[in-house]
């Protein structure tokens, strides 16, 4: 496979973004593994509660309602979260201060178990992900997915990255691009694809010696 330089995609990303100096400002860096080993794992699990409930719905809705949710669910602390018992999750999933969806609040204690599986075989479920190579990054996606409830998809990633993991994001811009150069011929969420852009963004990685976010970020913004 023969892919664009990363510097091609870069250049074409300053030009429709007012150059390279706006460009930077426009980046997202991902945190060392030294930072990313200092978040409590409770933040862990509200990161992935808040994309999970974010899923269908406007953001802006659920950020709204972020107070009342840190409240009712004991600021996700995960032996807490572990102790709930089932008539009070019933209870909780009624509560006005949050929004009020069973499935959603259901997967706030199945992944407060795998967080806890997590602490129990790493320490912690901050250097579980924070040691994870992203040069496998689909490997992290996949536990996700199977270990985790609702991380599937972009949930998984997209809170990886807000909480500072380096990963890519097959986000619409990424994937349109993937597929115009023929890297991903399947679909978005198949093995084939995920390894395809894996080896794709391991190649820009060695090339430019950017991050894995930096990089996909570029491409994003390179696109119209």
């Amino acid at each position: 496979m023969k892919y664009e330089l990363f510097q091609s995609i870069y250049d074409r990303a300053a030009l429709r973004h007012g150059g390279p100096n706006r460009l930077e400002t426009l980046l997202s860096r991902p945190l060392t593994v030294t930072r990313l080993e200092q978040h409590s794992d409770d933040r862990w699990l509200a990161a992935f509660s808040q994309k999970v409930f974010q899923s269908g719905i406007n953001w802006q809705v659920v950020r709204n309602k972020w107070d009342g949710f840190e409240t009712v669910f004991f600021g996700f602390d995960i032996e807490k979260m572990l102790l709930i018992h089932d008539e009070m999750w019933e209870e909780k999933a009624k509560d006005v201060r949050i929004i009020r969806n069973y499935g959603k609040v259901m997967t706030i204690r199945e992944n407060a178990l795998m967080i806890s599986e997590c602490q129990a075989s790493h320490g912690s479920f901050s250097r579980f992900v924070a040691h994870w190579p992203s040069n496998d990054i689909i490997g992290l996606w996949a536990y996700l997915k199977k270990h985790g409830a609702r991380l599937g998809g972009n949930t998984g990633p997209y809170t990886l990255r807000a909480m500072g993991k380096d990963t890519f994001m097959l986000t619409k811009d990424v994937e349109g691009y993937l597929r115009l150069h023929e890297i991903i011929t399947t679909g978005r969420d198949t093995q084939s694809a995920w390894k395809a852009a894996q080896t794709a963004f391991n190649h820009w990685h060695q090339e430019s010696g950017r991050s894995y976010s930096e990089i996909s970020q570029c491409i994003a913004l390179s696109v119209n």
